[in-house]
């Protein structure tokens, strides 16, 4: 019988990773993540084979992925997905990598009573998250998503065949610039909402991440008051308009849709209390 060598093993290699990677509040969990893309294995086998010797190309990858997310390179963009909602989403530097506080949205939008055939448009939509989301949750609903960069609706488009929901229609548009004038029952969006000169553009995987699908002036809401101003020309009667925000800008984006002849205006606050989600329904 030959003689392990422990060092090259999955559990070493992942002790030593983790150790790495203190920096990160995931340390572990990324870890993991990223020896099942070297291995290209559910994270079951890591557990069931915790003795198994990495050979040298593999030792090579996994060194490689843990000196770049060490240097901060987000995890969803070195495994190449991240899962939102019950989809799982593959990334790329093109778009912003979904995140769990926009599942509120999601969450909002279901709770809403629409029509059974509803008209649903999602700008700027990235990988497609929210539109796919809903598609999945209501295969009745006609989805739209519409992104200004043309690799976006691309990677949107194979999240849609990837997890079979090819029904979503997926678009290239500058906001409302290429939709048709087709009435829709719900607009959503997670626009780009951070202030042009804001401190959390250093921080975490924003600094990897696209700044045109983040920042929006210098109040971050230049996106934001576009999107009030025009959704009231593609919106039946009573149909309602959500965003997704920053957590001081409810008040905010509740007088801009005040001032746009919306009612029935409400803010959704996430799970830590603050204000994330502003919608509201536009008078007959």
């Amino acid at each position: 019988m030959s003689t392990i060598n422990s060092a090259h093993s999955i559990a070493e290699q992942l002790a030593s990773a983790k150790r790495q990677l203190q920096v990160s509040d995931s340390a572990a969990l990324d870890s993991r993540l990223l020896m099942c893309q070297v291995l290209q294995c559910e994270s079951v086998y890591l557990m069931t084979w915790p003795e198994r010797e990495l050979n040298t190309a593999q030792l090579l990858a996994f060194e490689q992925l843990v000196a770049q997310r060490k240097a901060g390179h987000p995890i969803a963009y070195l495994i190449g997905y991240r899962d939102f909602w019950s989809l799982r989403l593959q990334v790329s530097p093109a778009t912003l990598i979904p995140r769990p506080e926009t599942e509120l949205l999601v969450e909002t939008a279901l709770a809403l009573s629409l029509p059974e055939q509803a008209h649903v448009l999602d700008l700027g939509t990235g990988t497609g998250a929210i539109a796919l989301a809903l598609a999945s949750e209501m295969p009745n609903w006609h989805v739209t998503g519409i992104d200004k960069s043309v690799d976006a609706v691309t990677l949107a488009k194979k999240n849609a065949q990837l997890n079979q929901l090819p029904q979503v229609t997926f678009k290239q548009s500058d906001w409302f610039a290429h939709v048709a004038q087709t009435r829709f029952s719900l607009i959503v969006s997670n626009p780009p909402y951070v202030e042009d000169d804001s401190v959390y553009l250093q921080q975490g995987d924003v600094r990897f991440e696209p700044a045109s699908a983040l920042t929006s002036g210098p109040d971050g809401l230049d996106d934001i008051r576009l999107i009030c101003a025009k959704a009231s020309s593609y919106l039946t009667p009573q149909g309602w308009l959500a965003f997704e925000h920053g957590h001081q800008q409810a008040l905010g984006i509740q007088a801009l849709l005040a001032a746009q002849g919306f009612s029935q205006i409400r803010s959704v606050n996430d799970l830590n209390g603050q204000p994330r989600i502003t919608l509201g329904c536009l008078a007959v």
